[in-house]
């Protein structure tokens, strides 16, 4: 069996794309919640959430407020026990929601 240039060609550019995809996952679409606390064994998460967002488009304008004081204040929780970020974005960041969730008393 003669070896083929073109298929070695081939497939030498379908690991390249596969290798690219894995290295840019997410870069279409993102929606993902993330702890922001780092001791989870015991977490409690209280009868109170409050929600706080920043946003931004076409990477030049950004606006909002994500803080956890802010995500506080909007549930009027006063002990904050559990904290999570939710990530949304779409094609690159051209469109991007940061969302800080806060559970508590």
């Amino acid at each position: 069996m003669k070896p083929n240039p073109a298929r070695a060609i081939q497939r030498a550019l379908g690991a390249l794309l596969l290798g690219l995809a894995c290295l840019t996952s997410g870069c279409l679409f993102t929606d993902v919640k993330i702890p922001l606390d780092t001791n989870l064994e015991q977490t409690k998460l209280g009868d109170k959430t409050g929600e706080s967002s920043s946003q931004s488009v076409l990477w030049l304008v950004a606006w909002g407020d994500s803080s956890t004081q802010a995500a506080a204040q909007a549930a009027g929780i006063t002990t904050i026990l559990h904290a999570d970020q939710r990530v949304f974005s779409v094609l690159f960041g051209l469109y991007s929601k940061q969302t800080t969730v806060v559970y508590g008393e």
